[in-house]
């Protein structure tokens, strides 16, 4: 049973890594097949990682996008065991356990402060909770039909389109990348009530400053939350933005709008990216992004003003574990988190491993 409590309890957890500035594959088989829901980390296979998070008791948690499944790994038995989805393609509609339930492509995975874990399900167009205590899944926002619908009323009886990430406030709100509506959605998970906090009809990309609200967002792919702050990552607009809770306002923070891998060393506006599809920001303030197509990741240093790739040399491939993360290849990263500790933990996508390192400092 989850605990209440997650923050403190995230010291426990420790990775087994061979040097902390080495990069390994510490989840995963490297093969796709759903060969089981209960072993250790190295024997059961993941299928397509993306999501990853690491929630209550130091766990980590990683949707398989393949198995239509939620994973979750205890590094003190190195076991990882299925804590939603049967494996099977399908919508299990609300009431009964996570575990029997059918998903459609679950994407990304976040925790409530009371450990309740909410995931997304792009391909059911819906964002699900499984509650901490009883493990039974239920519905936050999305009818199971695809289309734009519902804002200012409830969020179970909108509808969404290919939603790929989601984001936790400490206000009691969630925040949906809803990626083929081009807009960010926030439901109150109090009043169950959606609403578009940005995007348009328009497929265009912001305009700095401009407020976000009834203003075009192009392809929001990717979210996270701290400190009345939405970090997000524009997938078709290849760049790197944040919303300011405290004006409303859309600013702009990497990326020129431009395809392409280019750039590091030097400010992050005038980088480039291709399709990036996920972000956290670190302890010390600094923004990590998966910049998938291009194979890698990257850290954005607004106090430094400079961008620099931490992981990945821009090959689409499968090597370098027990070597520098900057000598590695990976193949179409998608999710990312990072732990108390400043380890850093990549679905490594198309490889069907979860790698880990640490960054430079």
């Amino acid at each position: 049973m989850f605990h209440t409590v997650i923050t403190g309890l995230l010291m426990m957890f420790v990775l087994p890594l061979a040097a902390a500035e080495k990069i390994d594959s510490a989840i995963g088989t490297g093969r796709p097949v759903n060969n089981g829901d209960f072993g250790s980390a190295n024997s059961v296979n993941i299928g397509q990682p993306f999501g990853v998070e690491v929630g209550p008791r130091g766990a980590m948690y990683i949707t398989e996008v393949e198995n239509h499944r939620v994973i979750k790994y205890l590094p003190k038995t190195g076991k990882v065991r299925t804590v939603a989805g049967n494996g099977k393609k399908g919508l299990t509609r609300d009431g009964g356990l996570a575990i029997e339930a059918a998903l459609n492509e679950p994407y990304e995975v976040r925790f409530a402060a009371n450990g309740d874990m909410y995931f997304v399900e792009m391909k059911n167009h819906m964002v699900r909770k499984v509650d901490a205590k009883t493990q039974i899944i239920s519905t936050v926002a999305g009818t199971g039909e695809r289309g734009l619908s519902g804002d200012d009323g409830p969020a179970i009886n909108a509808r969404l389109n290919n939603p790929h990430s989601i984001t936790l406030d400490n206000k009691g709100n969630l925040y949906i990348a809803d990626i083929g509506n081009h807009r960010i959605r926030k439901v109150d998970l109090v009043s169950g009530m959606i609403q578009s906090i940005a995007g348009n009809d328009q497929r265009l990309l912001p305009q700095d400053g401009q407020l976000a609200k009834g203003n075009s967002i192009l392809g929001p792919r990717a979210l996270f939350y701290r400190d009345n702050i939405l970090w997000i990552a524009l997938r078709e607009g290849h760049s790197v933005w944040k919303l300011d809770f405290s004006d409303g306002r859309l600013w702009h923070i990497a990326g020129t709008g431009a395809k392409g891998y280019s750039g590091d060393g030097d400010s992050p506006i005038k980088a480039t990216f291709d399709g990036p599809k996920g972000i956290v920001v670190d302890k010390q303030g600094r923004i990590l992004v998966v910049d998938t197509e291009n194979h890698a990741i990257r850290r954005i240093d607004l106090v430094q003003n400079k961008i620099v790739t931490v992981a990945g040399n821009g090959v689409a491939g499968f090597s370098g574990d027990g070597g520098l993360a900057v000598e590695a290849t990976m193949s179409r990263p998608h999710g990312i988190g990072i732990d108390l500790r400043g380890r850093i933990y990549v679905g490594d996508t198309n490889n069907h491993v979860i790698r880990v390192f640490k960054a430079p400092k």
